[in-house]
């Protein structure tokens, strides 16, 4: 190439993202959330299963549609925790936070997707009230990263503490047979003390009594709604 050549050569640019693209990116990502099509970045920790009843088939009617209201539960608490995770790195300035966020975010992704198989296996479905879940923890991430970093790390290490006793409780209500839906839970709450501990050793404040007050009130109306519709 002659060196006029590479002078008239068209230059290349590099656009950022703005906040109207990242809100758009958003969006569609919601999308794929509501309408079941993200896909998990890990395997099931329940594994395969070997035929469409080898489970449940130990399971009664009753014990059946217990395990599948609880699994909804968890649905919603995915959908919930990763919508706010999202929306909190939205508006965050700092990358390694915000990288922290995100890593989060899809681990609750991976979560949500073993829930949904669940239900699907329990021959049950997802709350039909997810869109508001989802755009309701969506908001209140944004809203929180407009706080600051320590407040912004501090509410994710509060909503993961209260999901791991939330989690330990369903290990105690889950039917004793229905054994993957405890092996899911299971790998949820250690993967929930692990956000929780990264939160905490990256400066997260503890938050006040209060909004910790507020925010359990909010989770027992979620689950309690949740369970059934």
């Amino acid at each position: 190439m002659s060196s006029l050549d590479s002078t008239l050569e068209t230059p290349r640019f590099t656009r950022r993202m703005g906040v109207l693209d990242r809100a758009l990116a958003e969006a569609g990502r919601a999308v794929r959330v509501l309408d079941g099509s993200v896909q998990a970045g890990r395997a099931n920790p329940a594994g395969p299963r070997r035929s469409l009843t080898d489970d449940t088939e130990v399971l009664t009617p009753a014990e059946q549609k217990h395990a599948a209201g609880l699994m909804r539960v968890n649905h919603v608490g995915e959908i919930c925790a990763q919508a706010l995770y999202r929306g909190q790195a939205l508006f965050c300035r700092n990358a390694s936070i915000e990288a922290v966020l995100h890593q989060a975010a899809a681990e609750e992704v991976d979560h949500l997707v073993w829930c949904r198989d669940r239900l699907n296996e329990l021959n049950s479905r997802p709350s039909l009230l997810n869109p508001l879940w989802y755009a309701g923890s969506f908001s209140l991430g944004v809203l929180a990263s407009r706080a600051g970093i320590p407040k912004n790390l501090g509410f994710m290490a509060e909503t993961e503490r209260q999901v791991e006793q939330h989690l330990d409780k369903h290990l105690v209500e889950l039917p004793p047979a229905d054994g993957r839906s405890r092996s899911i839970v299971t790998q949820m709450r250690d993967d929930e003390i692990s956000h929780r501990t990264t939160a905490e050793v990256n400066g997260a404040q503890k938050l006040p009594k209060p909004i910790q007050f507020a925010m359990r009130f909010m989770s027992k109306v979620m689950t309690t709604t949740a369970y059934r519709i």
